[in-house]
């Protein structure tokens, strides 16, 4: 499994290497890591984990070229020709595609969640992860940054049903945080993920309200 990862990883880092948006290498290893330390106590395929956490955002490279909105089924020729480069079968590369497919459901998304399968839910828990607490706060400002989008609009209403990326970025990086990221501590599918969740949820909640304090000059 190593040598296979270690092959991966040198692809990866080329097709990632321009990314500014907190979408890129870095993001990727921490993804792996922590899909790992899941995996370690509620089971499924190692292998396919830690490959699918690898190739997972390679529809956000595709999106940033093209200028256009691309999903993560959109990515998966792409993910593929990638997958055919590595010593993988052919069930573990339909599998590994399954993952990166269905890995940015959420239970508060119009379409809601449609899958059960161990390896799934794990990716899904450790790129939340990544979204939120102190990672996910410098990440969600990078991405703001590198897409023009405003700190906060406090004009602009933040409440929002349901989440969807095919709906466009929010109009700021605040709003961003109450369409989405403070909703993923609830969105966990594995009792490791949900541990997790609650203390890096807790250092997100207090970030905004220390933002929001200081953004009126209260503190």
């Amino acid at each position: 499994m190593n040598s296979i990862l270690s092959s991966l990883e040198k692809i990866i880092i080329k097709i990632f290497e321009a990314d500014s948006s907190g979408h890129d290498i870095n993001h990727l290893r921490r993804v792996k890591n922590t899909a790992l330390k899941i995996q370690e106590k509620e089971g499924g395929d190692k292998l396919i984990i830690a490959v699918s956490a690898l190739v997972h955002d390679i529809h956000r490279i595709i999106q940033n070229k093209t200028k256009q909105f691309c999903s993560p089924k959109d990515s998966l020729p792409k993910v593929r020709e990638v997958l055919q480069k590595i010593e993988l079968n052919e069930e573990q590369i339909k599998n590994i595609l399954h993952c990166v497919e269905y890995h940015e459901e959420y239970n508060f998304s119009k379409e809601g969640k449609t899958v059960s399968d161990i390896e799934t839910l794990v990716l899904q828990d450790a790129d939340n992860l990544d979204a939120i607490g102190a990672i996910g706060i410098a990440r969600t400002f990078m991405y703001g940054g590198s897409h023009s989008i405003p700190m906060w609009i406090p004009e602009i209403n933040i409440e929002k049903e349901t989440y969807d990326e095919s709906d466009g970025d929010d109009p700021s990086v605040i709003h961003h945080f109450h369409s989405k990221l403070l909703k993923l501590k609830n969105t966990m599918n594995t009792e490791t993920g949900k541990a997790m969740a609650n203390q890096r949820h807790k250092v997100m909640n207090d970030f905004i309200d220390q933002f929001k304090n200081e953004w009126e000059g209260f503190k």
